[in-house]
């Protein structure tokens, strides 16, 4: 990729300068959040399915230390992105990028192996919602060559019985993100809303799940974010 078609861009909290593609996907506060939410700890190795820019296992990477990540992209392009930003953040010992579908990451790693795996998925059935003029958002923002059921059962699959999952996505979803959850046998641990205003309809969806055990789900006070939306939504 040309370099006339890309930004760099600053996330000053986290010392992190991240390039991106000038008119393609792009990330949003929602990776932030997420990251929040995840409360990663020292010595943890986790993996992100969707990583794009790969912008939540480098936020994680400066969240704690002694920690591993692997972001998992099928999109080369991003691919290469991400792996530039891992350098470029001097995290590359840190975090590795692997191009390769959600669906085929049992090729490349033994059943609970992570203690963390978070994901950002297309929100967007196949199909559905605005089609973006700008080259790799809609693969970012709708299903394409994995749904969300793929994401949660490799999230199944790569994490660790005293692990977490972490998703966030899109209130459209919720309801079906609990079926498959119950279908999967996870258990659902905390789930937290997100609001632009305390009187607005939410507009995305936390959620922290656990495999091979219990627990009572605990919904969080609902987060408050004043901002424009999001690139993924359509």
């Amino acid at each position: 990729m040309n370099c006339c078609d890309e930004t760099i861009d600053e996330l000053r909290r986290f010392d992190l300068r991240l390039i991106q593609p000038r008119h393609g996907y792009r990330f949003s506060l929602d990776p932030l959040l997420l990251c929040e939410f995840a409360d990663v700890r020292e010595g943890e190795r986790g993996v992100d399915l969707g990583t794009g820019c790969g912008v939540i296992p480098l936020v994680l990477a400066r969240l704690a230390t002694g920690v591993h990540f692997v972001g998992v992209e099928h999109q080369q392009a991003m691919v290469g992105i991400a792996e530039r930003n891992a350098h470029l953040n001097g995290l590359g010992d840190q975090v590795t990028i692997l191009e390769e579908d959600v669906g085929r990451l049992r090729e490349h790693f033994p059943v609970s192996t992570f203690d963390l795996v978070t994901a950002n998925p297309p929100y967007r059935r196949r199909g559905t919602g605005r089609i973006s003029p700008r080259t790799g958002r809609d693969l970012a923002r709708h299903e394409s060559t994995a749904g969300l059921a793929d994401f949660m059962a490799t999230a199944k699959y790569l994490v660790k019985p005293t692990g977490r999952i972490c998703f966030i996505s899109h209130p459209s979803r919720l309801a079906e993100f609990f079926a498959l959850a119950t279908e999967l046998k996870l258990a659902p641990l905390r789930l937290r809303m997100v609001h632009g205003y305390g009187d607005a309809d939410a507009r995305m969806f936390m959620v922290e799940l656990a495999k091979g055990r219990k627990g009572e789900l605990r919904v969080l006070p609902p987060l408050l974010v004043r901002n424009e939306g999001s690139d993924q939504e359509g």
